[in-house]
C-alpha cells in the first residue's frame, strides 16, 4: 500500500494519488487531534478510535462529489473541530476555506492544527453564520449540524450567484440515514440530488448509509 493513496486500509478517493505534502498532511491528522482532545473535548473519545474513516475519510467523501477548482472559496458552517474543512483544505491547497463555529474552544483547536499543518488556506473564525461577513462563497459544506429546512437560510445568503465550475453553486451537505422526511421540507424551493458514498469505499460498513446531499 502507497501511504500517498491510503488513509487508515482505505484508497483516499478511488485512482487518486496525493501530492507528498498532502500524504503528510492527512497523516498527522490523528495525532494532533489526539494532543488536543486531551486537552479540549472536540470528538468523543471512542470515536476517536475510528477517527481516520469517521472524520478524514468522511469530510473528504464531498471530494468524491465535487472538486473544489484553484481559486474558490469554501464555507464550513458548524465546523467543531474542523470536519470537513481541515481535510477538504489539505486536499485543495490551492482554495480557501472558512470555517466557523459558535463554541470557542473549537475554532481554538481549528486553529491551532490548521497552523500546525501549515494550511495557510484556512480562516477559522468563531461566531455564527448569519453574523459572518465575508466575501460570497463558491460552496457550504457541513456535516448534519441540524435538519436542512433549518440549515438553508444560515447558507443561501454566503453564496455567490455565479458559478465557475462545473456543477451550481450551492451546499454539500453530509447525511446519514433516512432523508426522504428531511428532503421532503425542501424539495419544492431547491434542486437536490444524493450521491451515496457507500460505492467510494465499499469495504467499510460505516458508509453504508451515508451520503453527500447536494442542494441549490
Amino acid at each position: 500500500m502507497s501511504a500517498s493513496r491510503f488513509v487508515a486500509g482505505l484508497e483516499v478517493l478511488p485512482g487518486l494519488v496525493l501530492a507528498e505534502e498532502e500524504a503528510g498532511q492527512l497523516s498527522a491528522l490523528k495525532g494532533l487531534y489526539e494532543h488536543w482532545n486531551a486537552q479540549i473535548n472536540v470528538i468523543s473519545r471512542k470515536d476517536m478510535e475510528a477517527f481516520e474513516v469517521h472524520h478524514v475519510l468522511h469530510s473528504l467523501g464531498i471530494a468524491a462529489v465535487q472538486r473544489f477548482l484553484p481559486g474558490s472559496r469554501v464555507l464550513d458552517i458548524g465546523t467543531g473541530g474542523g470536519f470537513p474543512g481541515i481535510p477538504l483544505a489539505i486536499l485543495h491547497p490551492e482554495t480557501q476555506f472558512v470555517l466557523c463555529d459558535s463554541i470557542g474552544k473549537k475554532i481554538k483547536v481549528v486553529r491551532a492544527v490548521a497552523e500546525a499543518l501549515g494550511l495557510n488556506n484556512v480562516l477559522a473564525i468563531h461566531g455564527r453564520a448569519e453574523s459572518l461577513r465575508i466575501p460570497p462563497v463558491d460552496f457550504v459544506v457541513s456535516r448534519a449540524v441540524t435538519r436542512l429546512a433549518g440549515f438553508m437560510p444560515f447558507a443561501t445568503p454566503h453564496i455567490a450567484k455565479v458559478s465557475r465550475h462545473d456543477k451550481p453553486n450551492g451546499v454539500l451537505y453530509l447525511k446519514g440515514g433516512d432523508l426522504a422526511e428531511e428532503l421532503a421540507e425542501v424539495q419544492d424551493a431547491f434542486q437536490i440530488h444524493r450521491f451515496p458514498l457507500g460505492p467510494v469505499w465499499p469495504e467499510e460498513p460505516f458508509f453504508e448509509t451515508k451520503q453527500v446531499v447536494t442542494v441549490n
